[in-house]
């Protein structure tokens, strides 16, 4: 038997960012299309009736009825060990984090609770389509070693790190700026580049660094090819002005973190909500990108991301879920806050732009768009199918659809993990939805 397969359904991918193009040249779409994959990475995508006669005779073809392959979904911010919190009440960035995030992420010096917690993470973001994220630990290495074994099993595309912080934080969740520095190079020795996984440099935020450390945390940052930085940056207005009186030598947020070699390529800034023009230029000249997060955004009271603004500048932009701040580890629901965060701003969220965000656009964030994010030949095989019979309201409203892009926005605004049938990372299903309507 081939190793070959092929997979038959409507297809749907970015392959640009319709900001640039226009969103009717951003995508190519097959009504009745065929995904061949072999040996974990794409072969070719188009017509089903073009690229049937060329098969091999032992290739297997799976046919989905009524259901669309998109690339799989890309979380470009979340946090693993605050899964056992989402959906906490009553409280802004600053509380929240002292009341819900610091003892929550205090037990994760247990190898066990840590890995425990990683299990559970994994199968809840491949139920809701994302194959791949950047994702917080905790302080503690047990935290990601047990993250970076299980994403290892499953080999699945995943980038992670320890947390940096070594100030204002409890006793307990503190390390040192040596102690940090010396931590991460041990985890990066062990599992950077090791399969699909990479390793973030991961300050939590300028708050909780002394200057030593995030002195230090630059240091790591330059000293290994191809490493992530990974951060939060102007989330919040008590935040913001919490950093100038921590920082008054500093011209701004991102002076902090520009001033201590944190920025550049693979460098990713989550929120970004109160960014200044400057700061925007900086991002963009420096190939940094912001990761999008409007679950969390509107649950804490945060402000609301100027996406157009950013753009205009060049950021790159990724979407991120930002679990546990953030509601849910659906894409399709972070999206469809997202429109409605841009609609307050008077703003459109075309479906076409919303598909680009939550896969290619997140693949370019992360510097991954040679490796994932669509189906371009020879990319690795990171593929979800929809399921347009996933719930009897989804059902009725896509009968009624009129156009495709009527049909993906609708899609996108009633869909969550009930909309994910089955989830494929490397060409191998990891996910397969237990009920469906059909």
């Amino acid at each position: 038997m081939s190793q070959c397969k092929a997979y038959r359904a409507s297809i749907l991918h970015s392959i640009a960012n319709p900001y640039d193009v226009g969103a009717e040249n951003s995508y190519e779409y097959f009504e009745d299309g065929l995904l061949v994959v072999e040996s974990g990475a794409v072969v070719s995508v188009g017509d089903a009736e073009g690229l049937l006669p060329s098969l091999p005779a032992d290739v297997e073809v799976i046919h989905y009825q009524d259901a669309l392959i998109t690339p799989g979904f890309i979380d470009t911010h979340i946090h693993y060990p605050q899964t056992g919190m989402v959906g906490s009440y009553g409280a802004q960035l600053l509380d929240w984090l002292e009341m819900y995030v610091f003892p929550c992420e205090g037990k994760f010096g247990d190898a066990d609770i840590a890995s425990a917690q990683t299990d559970m993470f994994l199968q809840e973001l491949l139920r809701n389509g994302t194959t791949t994220a950047l994702v917080f630990g905790t302080v503690h290495k047990e935290s990601v070693d047990a993250f970076f074994e299980q994403a290892s099993k499953l080999n699945l595309r995943m980038i992670a790190g320890k947390v940096l912080m070594d100030r204002n934080a409890p006793e307990y969740l503190l390390d040192t700026a040596d102690t940090g520095y010396a931590d991460s190079k041990e985890l990066i020795e062990r599992w950077h580049g090791k399969g699909r996984l990479s390793y973030a440099v991961t300050p939590r935020f300028a708050p909780t660094s002394s200057p030593e450390q995030l002195e230090l945390a630059g240091k790591l940052f330059n000293e290994f090819p191809d490493l992530y930085m990974h951060t939060h940056i102007s989330e919040n207005k008590k935040e913001i002005e919490w950093v100038s009186e921590l920082f008054p030598e500093r011209s701004g947020y991102l002076d902090v973190y520009d001033h201590h070699g944190l920025i550049g390529e693979r460098a990713v800034f989550a929120h970004g909500v109160h960014l200044h023009d400057d700061e925007c230029k900086r991002l963009s000249d420096t190939g940094s990108a912001v990761a999008f997060c409007p679950t969390s955004n509107l649950f804490l009271g945060s402000g609301l991301l100027d996406l157009e603004r950013l753009e205009k500048q060049g950021v790159r932009v990724g979407l991120g879920t930002d679990i546990g701040g953030g509601t849910s580890f659906s894409q399709l629901q972070s999206l469809n806050e997202a429109y409605k965060v841009l609609q307050l701003q008077g703003q459109k969220l075309d479906p076409f732009k919303a598909l680009y965000l939550a896969t290619l656009g997140g693949a370019k964030s992360l510097y991954l768009d040679e490796k994932i994010g669509n189906f371009e030949q020879g990319k690795e095989a990171d593929f979800i199918v929809l399921d347009y019979n996933a719930t009897p309201l989804i059902s009725y409203r896509l009968s009624r659809a009129s156009s495709l892009q009527e049909k993906l926005f609708a899609l996108i605004m009633l869909g969550d993990d009930r909309a994910v049938k089955e989830t494929f990372s490397a060409g191998k299903s990891l996910h397969q939805k237990k009920f469906s309507k059909s």
